[in-house]
């Protein structure tokens, strides 16, 4: 029975492990599941091995279904990046930008970037144009 309990507290240990390394939730409810077993372990002697598996799987499904709405909505919140700041901002175009030709370029806070019109049309060297999305390293940018 101690080999269990070293088992399962090991393997509990390695899902915080991962856990923590990923910040992301990704092995959380794993780590539930092998707490539940390591208690059970623990409390009770003698339990076999086929339910201690199951009490692992059944604890760590439910806790995955309890808490997937409310990890959803955390992880549709992307956070704010540089990049998402400049969105909005004025540009000057410094390489007619013309998508049929893949050519442009543009300047923005002083770094020159690729740039593409996001209806396709052209825009002139020496225009100013507003930034509507970052797709990488490409402006997206409209007159």
């Amino acid at each position: 029975m101690l080999e269990y309990i070293i088992g399962w507290a090991a393997a509990f240990v390695f899902f915080l492990v991962v856990e923590a390394l990923t910040f992301q939730l990704v092995s959380v409810w794993l780590a539930l599941g092998s707490l539940a077993s390591l208690v059970v372990t623990v409390v009770f002697d003698d339990v076999p091995l086929w339910l201690q598996l199951l009490i692992f799987l059944v604890v760590s499904v439910v806790s995955l279904i309890a808490t997937r709405p409310v990890v959803k909505k955390l992880v549709k919140e992307k956070p704010e990046t540089n990049a998402q700041l400049d969105v909005g901002q004025t540009v000057i175009v410094t390489e007619t930008v013309n998508n049929e030709l893949s050519q442009g370029r543009a300047k923005l806070n002083g770094a020159y970037w690729a740039a593409v019109s996001v209806d396709n049309s052209i825009i002139e060297e020496g225009s100013t144009a507003n930034v509507v999305k970052i797709d990488g390293s490409k402006l997206i940018i409209k007159k």
